[in-house]
Formats: C-alpha cells, structure tokens, sequence
C-alpha cells in the first residue's frame, strides 16, 4: 500500500495487472467491525453502524454494478470494515462550534492534535478481490472525522461516522467506475 493520492483514501492498493472492465458484478459481504476488546461502541451501535455502511455500500453500487450474492468467474468480492469508530458529543459540539470563543479554541486544538473537539470518527479498510483466483484486486484504508461547520453542530453521536459511510460508500463505487473507464456520477 501507498499513500494515496488528492481525493483518494490514505493508503491505497491497486494491483496494476487487473483488467477492471471484466468486473461488472460485485459480491458484497457484510460490513464487519473491528475495535480493541473494550470498545466504547456497544454491540447494539456496532450493528446499527455496520447495517447503515453495508445499505450504503449497496445502494450506490448497484447503480452501476449488478450486485450477487456468490462469486463466479469474473465477479469482484468486496469486504469493508469498520474500525475504531467514535461518536460525537452532541451537546458539548454544538455549544464548541456556536460560541465563538469555544470555536477558535476548538480550531487551536484541531491544530495542534489534527482533530476537533467533541466530533466523531471513523476509519474503514477495504478489499476488493477475485472470486474465482482470490487474486487481491485492491485495498485501501481511510479514516474520516467530523468538522466544524455549524450545519453539523447539533448532529446526532454517530452523524460524523454516517457523513463518512457516505462518502467512502460513494467513493467505491465511483473509484470502480473510473478503474473501468466508465464516467463518474454526480450523487
């Protein structure tokens, strides 16, 4: 994995022997969640998470793909995992990004630690291989968190880590599309 690229997730794999135009049907296994032993996330809230990124998932991509429920030749398997999510604190936030003296000591914190008081987060991996050879197609790791925009200040705990589903269920399907060299949607 590298780097990735403006507008790309921050680690990426492509394997650069893969003829993507053979993929046009994509087996979508269940979203799983990955956190240390103790997690603050309960069970409940994990699978509340994870239902929302795999609907997701789903939606956007069977815009353009057909969706299977079992490989076969020429079929792309695709896994998703969430990791170490975190929710927002929806009072404090508010109050952090409407006072404006609490707002410019939330934008030195976001300075200094790289993230804002009170927000959420949340990172993902991604795996897309052959369903046929196992052959490793891409990878790619992100991790999202909220900002400060005061259209975000009275989000619900888990608003941050649903803008990020959204975005990354988006970004799949239309890095998938340009893979193939078929146009990107605007969504």
């Amino acid at each position: 994995m590298q780097p990735g690229k403006e507008g790309q997730a921050a680690m990426v794999y492509i394997n650069p022997n893969t003829q993507w135009s053979k993929y046009n049907k994509i087996l979508l296994e269940p979203v799983q969640f990955w956190d240390s032993a103790n997690s603050k996330v309960s069970p409940s809230d994990q699978q509340m998470l994870t239902a929302y990124f795999y609907n997701k998932l789903e939606e956007d991509l069977q815009k353009h793909f057909t969706l299977l429920d079992q490989g076969g030749p020429d079929v792309l398997e695709l896994q998703v995992a969430m990791v170490n999510a975190s929710g927002a604190t929806p009072g404090l936030r508010s109050v952090s990004v409407v006072i404006p003296q609490l707002r410019i000591l939330n934008a030195a914190q976001s300075l200094a630690t790289g993230s804002y008081a009170f927000v959420g987060s949340a990172e993902a991996e991604m795996k897309a291989t052959d369903t046929s050879t196992g052959e490793l197609l891409a990878a790619a790791i992100d991790k999202r968190a909220g900002g400060i925009a005061l259209s975000s200040a009275a989000q619900w705990k888990w608003g941050d880590a649903e803008n990020a589903m959204n975005y990354w269920a988006e970004k799949v399907a239309n890095r998938l599309l340009e893979l193939q060299g078929r146009a990107v949607t605007a969504q």
